[in-house]
């Protein structure tokens, strides 16, 4: 993926930080640190995979955004749509769970 900004993309900047937490920080702390290092890697090595993401993003049935749709829903617009709305959300949650964990559709 080239960047607008060149070399070392947001990614690999991101993999780098993430990179060092996990190794030099938890090898030379441990305890509280040492585990709060390692949640902070966790927290980059997904924002990696969100800016490394090149999946197009589920239809949201012609809303621009998935706060616009969870409003439409609970102001029962979709009501006569039911049948599109459960894919719609199994698309979105599915997404976002191949970003946050993934392989977890493999363990299932």
């Amino acid at each position: 993926m080239s960047s607008l900004y060149g070399r070392p993309t947001a990614a690999e900047l991101v993999a780098a930080v993430a990179d060092f937490l996990d190794n030099d920080v938890r090898n030379a702390t441990d305890g509280q640190v040492s585990f709060h290092a390692r949640v902070a890697a966790n927290v980059l090595r997904t924002v990696e995979r969100e800016l490394l993401d090149q999946t197009a993003a589920p239809d949201l049935l012609g809303y621009p955004d998935e706060t616009r749709l969870a409003a439409a829903i609970r102001a029962g617009e979709l009501d006569g749509r039911a049948g599109e709305v459960l894919p719609c959300l199994r698309a979105l949650v599915r997404h976002r769970v191949t970003i946050d964990h993934p392989g977890y559709d493999q363990t299932t």
